[in-house]
Order: C-alpha cells, then structure tokens, then sequence
C-alpha cells in the first residue's frame, strides 16, 4: 500500500470533503487521518490515504480535475511516520495577539530539539478589555529523557518576556 498525504485548498462551499471522499474511494484509497477548516474563506488542509500500490497513479490523475473546486497536491507519505509513540508535551498560549508569537514560542521549542505534532492557533476578541487575543494549543512528541523541566523554565521565561500566558503538561 502507498501512502498519500494530500493537501487541499479551496474556496469554501458545500461539498467539498464529498468530492474528494469520493474520488479516493473510487480508486481503493482509504481515508486514515486528517486535518481540516475553513480559514478565511478558504477550506484547506491536510489529508492522509493509503491506496494500493498499482493505483496511486491513477488516483493522482483522478485528483488533478478537482482543481474546479479543490487545489490537491500529492505528496508520498511514510506509513511509520503516523504512528508515534511514547509521551506528549502539551502547551497552551493565550495573550494579548501581536506578530511573533508563533515565533517566539516554536523558537523555545525547536532549541529543546522538540517537533511539533499539532499547532492549532485562533485570534478572538477580548471580552472585557477590547482588542484581540491569540490562543495557541501545541502537541509535541517527547523524546525520553528529555528535559521537561528546563523547557517549562523556558516557555515560562518566554511568557514573561511576551506577556503572555503559557502552560505546558506532558502524558
């Protein structure tokens, strides 16, 4: 079995996800994971499908005319790579939204040699001070043995500096 990982993008409307379901299952593929959301009037995201390996090109070719809803680009993907074991970091932002932070905070994370899994970040309003607020959820794999404690002193240093407020936990 290939495995797929296609990225999609397109202008918002109904029927999105169906068209594309159904041109992967037409040609074998298994949907295994995904990400996906409208940002700014546009859906986009990522998809993860496997598909036997004597189809995949004839998937490929079957995706190209989605273009007329859906951008789709494959890319190959590895099937060990979905599967991740041992503990998570979990590290959650909220403050005051201003440039940098996403910055600030991925910089802390990649000196501490940590990947992040998963980013998931909104701005909304502040509801008794006015202006925004930017709110940032991170999941991140845990090599073992790391130091949590001198990356928690990190992100908590880091929260000073940027005034905002940083909480991290690992399972």
């Amino acid at each position: 079995m290939a495995t797929l990982v296609l990225t999609v993008i397109g202008d918002d409307r109904a029927g999105l996800v169906n068209a594309l379901a159904e041109a992967v299952t037409a040609h074998g593929g298994n949907w295994e994971r995904s990400q996906l959301a409208e940002l700014a009037g546009k859906f986009a995201g990522i998809v993860v499908v496997s598909v036997p390996d004597e189809r995949a090109d004839e998937l490929a070719a079957a995706l190209q005319p989605l273009a007329g809803l859906l951008e789709v680009a494959i890319h190959p993907g590895s099937p060990a790579s979905s599967a991740r074991t041992g503990s998570q970091v979990q590290v959650d932002l909220i403050g005051n939204d201003h440039p940098g932070i996403v910055r600030d905070v991925s910089a802390v994370l990649a000196r501490h040699g940590v990947s992040i899994e998963r980013l998931l970040t909104e701005t909304r309003e502040a509801p008794m001070a006015g202006g925004l607020l930017f709110e940032a959820h991170i999941t991140a794999p845990l090599a073992p043995g790391h130091d949590l404690a001198a990356l928690q002193a990190d992100l908590e240093q880091l929260a000073s500096e940027i005034l905002v407020d940083i909480s991290l936990a690992a399972g």
